[in-house]
């Protein structure tokens, strides 16, 4: 456990950590502005919001993190690859929605800044066990494979 915890002190892992970071930015940034669209213009129930906006945000993800964050340029990944990734965000798009959903339950409709604030610690959250997700699960064969042929 120690020796797998010291692999996120690495220069390699620093610099993926910060592109994903990025990456992570502009697809909060497409997650929000799609929930607000959602919710508030199209006037879908939070719960829907959250999902539509989340799946669409994914997809975006999974593109960014693999040609930038993780550098992989070969093809567009496999299906155990995809899936991988898409079961990751489908346990952070359960931890986002359960957190909407207790809001509402605790404080009763959420109002725009309260969504989002609640969305905003969900981010926070689920941040580090989707990166070793990704790097350690999702795209781990890739990555090894890549460092193979270098």
């Amino acid at each position: 456990m120690k020796n797998y915890l010291k692999t996120f002190l690495s220069r390699e892992a620093a610099g993926q950590f910060f592109r994903l970071g990025l990456i992570g930015g502009i697809n909060t940034l497409v997650f929000f502005s799609l929930l607000n669209v959602f919710r508030w213009g199209v006037g879908l129930s939070s719960f829907w919001s959250v999902t539509f906006a989340f799946g669409l945000a994914t997809a975006l993800s999974y593109v960014l993190n693999r040609r930038w964050t993780f550098r992989l340029k070969d093809g567009y990944g496999t299906l155990k690859e995809s899936a991988s990734f898409y079961l990751i965000n489908l346990a952070a798009w359960a931890v986002t929605a359960g957190m909407v959903q207790f809001g509402e339950w605790w404080f009763g409709p959420l109002d725009p800044l309260q969504l989002n604030a609640v969305s905003v610690l969900a981010t926070v959250i689920i941040l580090i066990p989707k990166f070793a997700g990704y790097r350690d699960v999702v795209f781990r064969q890739s990555l090894a494979g890549s460092t193979d042929r270098s």
